[in-house]
């Protein structure tokens, strides 16, 4: 294997990953047939080993991409309860179902082959894992290709997967660049695709697998609304859109990425907003008291400085930040006065800056928050139960979280519409995405 430089991927050749494609088809045909108890005994195991070891996998996040070391920690906890939930529930997800036809006809779910995992590197050990955990479980091989600078976090899980006992190959690490990525697609190993990342990389990958004929789901960019309304408890909703906006950086799919705030109540809520921003700790991402660490990527930080830029050059307010400072760091911001049109309005921003948007009643609010081309996620914010559920009805998204902010969870499915894609991970929609649900239907006379 090539030896990395700096700000390059230390990729496969195409025999390499042949041969990583070739181990992932052996260790599939060992996987599929184990028992059911079996797999979920092996996520058991994973979620030991990964709790042990939670302050190494920690450091390491916080290597890769700059995380906070508290946030790291908070990652492989949540991931360790990933682990625990499919393994009690998984199973019932997986029984065989009933129909209407009666005892003699059922749908039983079963594995297709290995599926590729493209990967990001905002959350090096969760994304990466509520893919795997419910592929694994289905009796389906995972083979994950991690953005670069995450690869050793990915390496990582690998070598835990076979502390706790999982067969060679069943999970195992691509190291490829786009156009290999693209290729292993063809392999005969590969049964389906998903892509957690950018509209440009998913829309290629989708495109080279539907020539393929092979499933993909796809979960990219967001702009997600966070709409406030006068009925709302104003400091909650801005410590919570804090939360939302501001944890890894900014650098989350699911962020409250547009503030969409009513007139009557626009001025406090600013200010609550801003009150909590400048209780932030900006600093060292090993630092136990740091809340904002620097981006990952230099890049990363151009792309925010240059939209923040042109939001102000097109009109908005600044608040508090705006500041690029040495070392990747950007300084928490808030703008106000955005409207569609502003860059950081149109564009999905990916970093600790909070654009907020005023408008005059709920049907403003909602035909703002559509006006996007994303449609992942959205949250409300009022004290009244049938305002909330009006607006959910009408957002173009893939889940609305009311009083609340957006989050993963196990329990429920994560996807969107629009650019954010199609498909869902998490919940029995991500373990029954690739599976095969074969019907099973008896002869009536011999089923009595």
């Amino acid at each position: 294997m090539n030896h990395p430089t700096p700000g390059t991927i230390a990729a496969m050749s195409v025999p390499e990953s042949e041969i990583v494609l070739d181990q992932a088809s052996r260790g599939y045909e060992r996987w599929r047939d184990l028992p059911l108890d079996v797999r979920t005994s092996l996520l058991v195991a994973m979620a030991g080993v990964l709790s042990r070891e939670q302050e190494s996998v920690a450091r390491q996040i916080t290597l890769d991409m700059a995380k906070p070391i508290t946030q790291a920690r908070a990652e492989v906890a949540k991931t360790v309860d990933l682990l625990g939930w499919f393994a009690e529930h998984g199973p019932n997800m997986l029984a065989d179902e009933p129909t209407t036809i009666g005892p003699e006809a059922r749908i039983v779910y079963e594995s297709t082959g290995v599926v590729l995992s493209v990967q990001p590197w905002n959350f090096p050990i969760w994304q990466p894992m509520r893919v795997a955990v419910p592929v694994l479980l289905g009796g389906n091989g995972c083979v994950i290709k991690p953005a670069p600078i995450t690869t050793p976090s990915a390496r990582l899980l690998e070598r835990l997967w076979q502390r706790a006992g999982l067969p060679e190959g069943v999970f195992a690490v691509l190291e490829t660049d786009e156009q290999d990525t693209v290729r292993a697609i063809s392999h005969r190993a590969v049964s389906g695709v998903t892509v957690t990342g950018g509209t440009r990389a998913g829309s290629a990958i989708a495109a080279a697998a539907g020539q393929a004929i092979k499933k993909s789901t796809l979960e990219l960019g967001g702009s997600d609304a966070f709409i406030v309304l006068p009925d709302a408890d104003l400091d909650v909703a801005a410590r919570e859109a804090v939360v939302s906006r501001f944890q890894n950086a900014g650098q989350v799919c699911i962020a409250a990425k547009r503030i969409i705030v009513h007139d009557q109540i626009h001025d406090p809520f600013v200010e609550a907003l801003v009150r909590h921003v400048r209780d932030l700790t900006i600093g060292d991402p090993f630092d136990e008291s740091t809340t904002v660490g620097p981006l990952a990527r230099p890049d990363l930080v151009d792309t925010i400085e240059h939209q923040v830029r042109a939001t102000l050059d097109g009109g908005a307010t600044l608040v508090c930040g705006g500041r690029r400072l040495p070392g990747n760091f950007y300084e928490p911001t808030v703008l106000t006065g955005v409207i569609p049109g502003m860059a950081c309005f149109d564009e999905e921003v990916f970093g600790p800056v909070a654009p907020v948007v005023r408008v005059a009643d709920v049907t403003a609010a909602a035909k703002l928050a559509n006006q996007t081309p994303f449609g992942l996620s959205a949250s409300i914010w009022t004290s009244n139960p049938d305002t909330a559920a009006d607006l959910a009805h009408r957002l173009r998204v893939g889940g609305v979280f009311v009083n609340r902010i957006a989050v993963s969870d196990p329990r429920i499915p994560i996807g969107g519409v629009g650019l954010s894609g199609y498909g869902r991970e998490l919940s029995h929609f991500g373990v029954h995405e690739f599976t095969n649900p074969k019907v099973v239907w008896h002869a009536a006379e011999a089923s009595r």
